[in-house]
């Protein structure tokens, strides 16, 4: 499942799907959830500052990827979602089916914005032994998607 679905989002879902994967991406917005169908994806209504509406689509779900580090709007918000509302959403992952957690550590978030969110993941991931990972691409690189694909594909592997 993909949070965070914008065009980095489908890009990376459409790589995914060429490899036999089911992709689910969420938007908030119902636009974001029609361009998320046209690219063959499984469209899913969650907003990222509300960490149940995400946790209540874990159900099936092996991996969350995390994509907001090039979230824009409010700041404040950019910084919750990946910050505490980042951390509430780890602390339950560890009562769902989720196998691991792939969070995009570069993009145009404040770096230390980033860097917290880091620090979140990895704690969680020793906390409660949920496989995690920092995507840490540069937007515009060619393979990104691949090399993103292939972080989902390591992590289901450990």
């Amino acid at each position: 499942m993909i949070v965070g679905c914008g065009c980095r989002g489908r890009e990376l879902g459409a790589e995914l799907l060429a490899r036999g994967w089911r992709v689910r991406g969420t938007s908030r917005k119902e636009g974001g959830l029609e361009e998320i169908a046209s690219a063959g994806l499984e469209p899913a209504a969650a907003d990222p500052d509300s960490p149940g509406t995400v946790l209540d689509l874990c159900g099936d779900v092996a991996v969350v990827v995390w994509l907001l580090g090039s979230a824009e709007g409010d700041p404040e918000l950019v910084a919750a979602v990946n910050g505490a509302r980042l951390e509430r959403l780890m602390e339950k992952l560890v009562d769902t089916p989720v196998r691991g957690v792939l969070y995009e550590g570069l993009g145009a978030v404040a770096a230390e914005t980033l860097a917290g969110g880091r620090e979140i993941l990895e704690r969680a991931g020793r906390t409660w032994r949920i496989p995690v990972a920092t995507l840490e691409e540069e937007r515009g690189e060619p393979a990104w998607a691949a090399r993103a694909a292939d972080a989902v594909s390591r992590l289901l592997a450990l």
